[in-house]
C-alpha cells in the first residue's frame, strides 16, 4: 500500500510538471523542471568518449525553445581552455531525427594530449570540455575511474561529481546500467523528491530519449562528462532488467514486441552516449605499451536466456553462451593479440566462481553472471592458461558491491588464479545497506569471505566508484565510497586499496 501512495504521488507530481510545460514540444516536457537555465540551450552540458591516439568523439544536445527540423552547430577544439588558438573547427547540425544530439569524431589529434571544446547554436555557446587522447608511446603510468549502476530515485549521483574531481584522467570505464527502466516507486527512494521521469516503465523510443535526458540533468553527471573522456558498455538496464538477445526478465508480452523496444534502447543510447557506433558495441582501446582496454557486450550480442535453476541440466551445456560466437572468437583473438603489459576488461557481470548462499541463502549462485554461463567460462579459462596470457584485470559491475578477486574457477584451499577481478560497487543503485542493517551486512559479507577464499574483499554497503592506476611492475587499486546520496554534494572516503605485482595475480592488501 505505502508503495502504491508513493507511486500515485509521483504520478501527481509528474503529472503537474507536464501540465505547466504542456506548451512545450515533447522532448522539453517535464524535465525541463531540472534545467538550469544559464547553460541553455545546452542543458545537459558536453561529453567526450572512445579515445584513440589521434581522435576522440565530442558530443552534445541542443535544446531549442520549438519544435524545428535541424539547428546548426559550430564546434571547436583547442590546446588552451581559453581557446586562444583554435586547433579544429567546423560546423554540423542537431537534427530531431537524433533527439537533437550531436557527436563529432574529431580526427588529425596529437596522440596522450589534452585538448579542449566547446559548441555554439541559436547565439549561445556551451560550457567548456576536457578530454584526452590515448598515448602510443611507453607512460610512466594510466589512470581509469570505474563505475556502474546510477539509479536517479536512489541519490544523487555524488560518486560522479567525485570522479570530475580526479586530475586528467585517461578514460573513465563505464560499465554499464547507466540508466534504470523502472517507473516510479518500483527502485528507488521517492522521498528524495528524485522522481523518475517519464513516471511510467519505459519501452518506446521517446521514453528513453525523456529518460537519458533526466539523467543527463544531474551535475555531478554533468560535470565528470564534461571533464573526462567515457569508454562505456551498456549492460541490461539500458533495456530492460536481465535483457538477453531474445527478451528481458522485465518485459512482458503487453508491452509490445521486444525487438521494437530493443532497438528503441539501443538507438537512444549511440544518440546520448559519446561512442564511435558500429554494427556491434564490444571494441577495444591501446593506450600504448602499459595496457589495452577491451570492453564486452555481454547481453546483445550473443547472450543466451537466463537459466534461473541451479540444478537444470541445461546450465552446463556447451552450446550455452553469454558473449556468442562471433564475440568469444573476437575476445580471444584480442588477448591473444595484445602486447600490452596489462589486459584491462570492461565486464559487466562477476566472472570469478562465487558462493553466495551466505548472503542469499536461497541461492547457491547468481546465474545471472557468468556463473550462469559455466561451460564457456572455462573454455575462456582455459584458452588463457594455454595460452599463457599473463596480467589480466577484469573490472566488473553489476552487483552493487565492491569486490577484490584472485580470480579462479576451481575454488579450493591451493587454488590457481588465472587474473585478478575488481568489482565496482554502484554509483547510486541499491545495495544489501538499504534493505539489511550494516551490521548484518559486515556478518554477511564475513561469511562470505570465509566460504571463498579467492574473495580478498567484499562492501556491500557503500556507494562510489573504482580508480585504477596502471604501473609497468604493478596495479593499484582504490575504492572510493560517498558519505551520503541524500545530498546534491558528498564528501568521500579511501575504503579500500589493493595492488596486484605483474606476473603474480595475487592481490595485497595496502
Amino acid at each position: 500500500m505505502t508503495k502504491y501512495i508513493i507511486t500515485l504521488v509521483g504520478v501527481l507530481l509528474v503529472g503537474c510538471y507536464t501540465k505547466k510545460d504542456s506548451s512545450l514540444p515533447p522532448f522539453k516536457q517535464a524535465v525541463s523542471i531540472h534545467f538550469d537555465e544559464s547553460l541553455k540551450p545546452f542543458y545537459h552540458g558536453v561529453a567526450s568518449g572512445d579515445p584513440l591516439p589521434d581522435r576522440v568523439i565530442i558530443w552534445t544536445r541542443v535544446t531549442p525553445d520549438d519544435s524545428v527540423s535541424a539547428v546548426p552547430v559550430k564546434w571547436e577544439v583547442a590546446e588552451d581552455e581559453n581557446f586562444s588558438s583554435v586547433y579544429q573547427s567546423d560546423t554540423t547540425s542537431a537534427s530531431a531525427l537524433r533527439d537533437y544530439t550531436v557527436k563529432v569524431d574529431v580526427d588529425a589529434l596529437k596522440p596522450d594530449h589534452v585538448y579542449y571544446y566547446r559548441f555554439t547554436a541559436l547565439g549561445k555557446t556551451s560550457i567548456v570540455g576536457r578530454t584526452k587522447t590515448a598515448p602510443v608511446a611507453a607512460k610512466d603510468s594510466l589512470k581509469f575511474a570505474i563505475a556502474s549502476c546510477a539509479n536517479w530515485e536512489f541519490g544523487y549521483f555524488s560518486a560522479y561529481d567525485k570522479i570530475a574531481d580526479q586530475p586528467t584522467l585517461d578514460a573513465v570505464l563505464h560499465l554499464g546500467d547507466y540508466i534504470y527502466e523502472y517507473g516510479i516507486g518500483r527502485y528507488g527512494d521517492t522521498t528524495l523528491g528524485r522522481i523518475n521521469i517519464p513516471p511510467h516503465e519505459i519501452v518506446s523510443l521517446q521514453d528513453y530519449r525523456t529518460r537519458y535526458s533526466l539523467y543527463r540533468l544531474d551535475k555531478g553527471l554533468r560535470r565528470v562528462h564534461q571533464l573526462h573522456p567515457f569508454i562505456a558498455i551498456w549492460d541490461d538496464h539500458e533495456i530492460a532488467n536481465n535483457s538477453t538477445v531474445t527478451g528481458a526478465q522485465n518485459h512482458q508480452p503487453e508491452e509490445g514486441d521486444y525487438e521494437k523496444r530493443k532497438a528503441a534502447a539501443k538507438q537512444t543510447y549511440y544518440e546520448w552516449m559519446p561512442i564511435r557506433e558500429s554494427k556491434e558495441l564490444y571494441r577495444s582501446f591501446s593506450f600504448g605499451p602499459l595496457a589495452d582496454v577491451i570492453m564486452l557486450d555481454e547481453r546483445l550480442a550473443g547472450r543466451d536466456p537466463e537459466i534461473t535453476d541451479i540444478n537444470n541440466p541445461s546450465l552446463k551445456s556447451n552450446e550455452r553462451s553469454m558473449l556468442g560466437t562471433t564475440q568469444l572468437k573476437w575476445f580471444e583473438n584480442t588477448l591473444q593479440s595484445s602486447r600490452a603489459t596489462w589486459k584491462v576488461i570492461g565486464n559487466q557481470v562477476i566472472f570469478s566462481d562465487v558462493f553466495i548462499k551466505d548472503i542469499y541463502p536461497k541461492l547457491e549462485r547468481n546465474l545471472d553472471s557468468w556463473d550462469g554461463f559455466p561451460s564457456e567460462k572455462k573454455k575462456l579459462v582455459d584458452f588463457i592458461r594455454a595460452n599463457k596470457i599473463q596480467d589480466i584485470i577484469i573490472t566488473s559491475g553489476d552487483t552493487h558491491a565492491s569486490w577484490a578477486f584472485e580470480a579462479a574457477v576451481d575454488i579450493t584451499k591451493n587454488y590457481e588464479p588465472f587474473a585478478v577481478e575488481f568489482g565496482v560497487t554502484s554509483i547510486s543503485s541499491g545495495n544489501l545497506d538499504e534493505r539489511k542493517s550494516a551490521d548484518t551486512v559486515k556478518i554477511m559479507e564475513q561469511a562470505l569471505l570465509k566460504r571463498n577464499p579467492h574473495i580478498k574483499y567484499n562492501n556491500h554497503r557503500d556507494h562510489g566508484y573504482l580508480l585504477l592506476t596502471l604501473y609497468p611492475t604493478q596495479t593499484k587499486a582504490e575504492w572510493y565510497f560517498m558519505e551520503t546520496l541524500k545530498q546534491p554534494v558528498s564528501n568521500q572516503i579511501l575504503g579500500k586499496k589493493f595492488i596486484v605485482t605483474k606476473g603474480s595475480n595475487r592481490l595485497k592488501e595496502q
